[in-house]
């Protein structure tokens, strides 16, 4: 079945732009039709009304952030004024109403590494006014912020990261609390998907809005340090808050030999709907910053994920607010 749908990250931005770079412009087509897992096309088919794109920042790569931040910016909003017949750039909660109901598909700008501001408050009102209406706090490196829930290793030694070991040691910085207070000031949306077991629990106890976890799962299901353990999910649905559904195999099934299934994004979604209540959770595929999962390979599959969680014993109004409706609820209440 076809069910409207709200996804909270991608990374298709960030894909296009490295695409852009091998090819040259324009980057195979660009946001309208290309070969990754999300353009127009199959946003429409899969009933994707609203896609968050993020801006994806590799410290490793860019010695300043910030600009590099500001390119794919650049490249976000040249590929919605060439496709403006078709989506439209929302900034508050009105927006995603008014294209729904004009029949045009929406585009959120989050940015996914909190680095990019370097630690100035300035530079977080720079991107509200940007447009950035969703900050993830760290990626994989700590930063101004915070520490990430994964130990990378030294540069060059070769080894694997560790995403088995969570850091409960090091959470938000003072400079993190700052621009916590500051983003919920402004109405901008607080991600804490990479963030560390540590931060996680700073952001609770300093939120006073609800704030999400775009793109992570239930960790009792999987144990990656990406996913959230019970605990986390019943206080981030007290805090009226909403994690979203990662479609990355590694972050569904542990040991992946044979595949994952539609059936395994389906257990995340039971156990934590079992633990925090059918309100706190939603999409966040992280498309294009993950293997393809052939079980829903792009955006167009979203009926798919439909048909498997009614098949799990889901009602439709379940479905509908794993969807979108909780997502909206919480940008209703925080976006301003």
């Amino acid at each position: 079945m076809k069910t409207a749908a709200a996804d909270m990250h991608c990374d298709t931005i960030s894909a296009l732009f490295q695409m852009r770079s091998r090819e040259g412009a324009p980057a195979n087509g660009g946001l309208l039709k290309n070969g990754l897992h999300i353009d127009l096309e199959k946003m429409e088919k899969g009933g994707c009304f609203l896609q968050n794109f993020a801006l994806f920042v590799a410290l490793s790569e860019h010695s300043d952030p910030l600009q590099a931040c500001i390119a794919l910016a650049d490249l976000y909003y040249e590929e919605l004024e060439k496709n403006s017949g078709r989506i439209r750039p929302v900034y508050c909660y009105e927006d995603i109403v008014r294209n729904r109901r004009e029949g045009k598909l929406s585009a959120l700008l989050t940015v996914e590494e909190g680095a990019v501001c370097k630690g100035r408050l300035d530079h977080l009102r720079l991107l509200y006014r940007l447009g950035v209406r969703m900050l993830t706090l760290t990626w994989n490196f700590p930063n101004e912020l915070g520490w990430p829930n994964v130990r990378m290793p030294e540069k060059d030694s070769g080894a694997a990261p560790d995403f088995s070991t969570p850091d409960r040691e090091h959470g938000l910085t003072e400079t993190g609390f700052a621009f916590l207070a500051e983003m919920e000031r402004l109405g901008m949306i607080v991600d804490v998907s990479h963030l560390s077991d540590a931060g996680f629990w700073d952001v609770v106890r300093a939120a006073k809005k609800p704030f999400v976890a775009s793109h992570s799962n239930a960790r009792a299901v999987c144990a990656h340090v990406r996913n959230l353990d019970d605990d986390m999910i019943r206080a981030l649905a007290e805090k009226g808050g909403v994690t979203g559904l990662n479609f990355c195999p590694s972050f569904l099934k542990k040991e992946e030999g044979g595949g994952v299934s539609l059936d395994d994004i389906a257990a995340h979604a039971r156990h934590i709907v079992n633990v925090g209540g059918e309100g706190c959770l939603g999409l966040g595929s992280d498309f294009d910053g993950i293997p393809t999962n052939e079980a829903i390979p792009d955006a167009s599959c979203l009926p798919l994920l439909a048909d498997a969680l009614e098949k799990a014993g889901f009602s439709q109004r379940q479905i509908d607010g794993i969807f979108c409706e909780n997502v909206l609820r919480v940008y209703r209440e925080v976006l301003k």
